[in-house]
């Protein structure tokens, strides 16, 4: 009785942080609006519901897998890991007691197998520490992620939102957000990051929630397909 007590006032807080963003995002932004509008029954936190549970490193390694790949092919090289460790995600210990080869089999590329050993390498000796990380602004943890080489923006913001939780992130970079934002605000062209970052200055502080919208409405009207990109580093 107690877990459910507790998980009823989570819900009931969740229900009222929502209904704040929703109105925050309506005011600020008349074209979001209509996507809301649309949308009275969405559930932004649906599509996290369907993912394996993460820790951070396990939310960069589902990142790291994704870069460059659909949804789709994402789930499948995740399922792919899950098999070969029991059904769940490996721990950083377990990406650098395996063989790499593991990783390159289930679908990975050299340069990601690479990024996800050092990622577990600096996490395991202390480089990096995750209860550090977790009480940084957004700014800063990105800035400590992207030293990792092959770690980009794209990569650490999705993390932020799958495993901390981060309301205030966008990822501009995202291939399907851009076209999801062209289709959207009726644009002649595909935004560069930097438009994107623009049109979303009026978000804030609620842009993740903004940024579920958009992919939202971009999946149901326009078939884009979870198309991916992060720089390379």
């Amino acid at each position: 009785m107690v877990t459910s007590h507790r998980d009823d006032r989570t819900q009931a807080g969740h229900a009222a942080w929502l209904a704040h963003a929703r109105d925050h995002l309506r005011s600020a932004d008349p074209v979001l609006a209509g996507v809301i509008a649309d949308r009275p029954d969405f559930d932004p936190r649906r599509w996290l519901r369907e993912l394996p549970p993460m820790d951070l490193f396990g939310a960069l390694l589902f990142q790291v897998v994704g870069q460059q790949l659909s949804v789709a092919a994402t789930r499948a090289t995740i399922a792919r890991l899950q098999a070969r460790f029991g059904g769940r995600l490996p721990s950083a210990a377990e990406v650098l007691d395996s063989d790499p080869a593991q990783f390159r089999d289930a679908g990975l590329s050299w340069r990601k197998v690479s990024t996800l050993r050092d990622l577990a390498q600096r996490l395991s000796d202390g480089r990096l520490d995750p209860d550090v990380l977790a009480a940084q602004t957004d700014d800063e943890l990105i800035a400590a992620l992207t030293e990792v080489p092959g770690i980009g923006p794209w990569t650490a913001q999705g993390a932020l939102i799958i495993a901390l939780g981060r309301e205030d992130v966008v990822l501009a970079g995202d291939l399907a957000l851009r076209k999801a934002i062209r289709t959207v605000y009726g644009l002649d062209h595909l935004p560069a990051a930097e438009e994107v970052l623009a049109i979303a200055q009026s978000w804030r502080p609620y842009r993740s929630l903004a940024t579920a919208y958009l992919f939202s409405a971009a999946f149901e009207t326009t078939g884009v397909s979870g198309e991916r990109l992060e720089e390379t580093s």
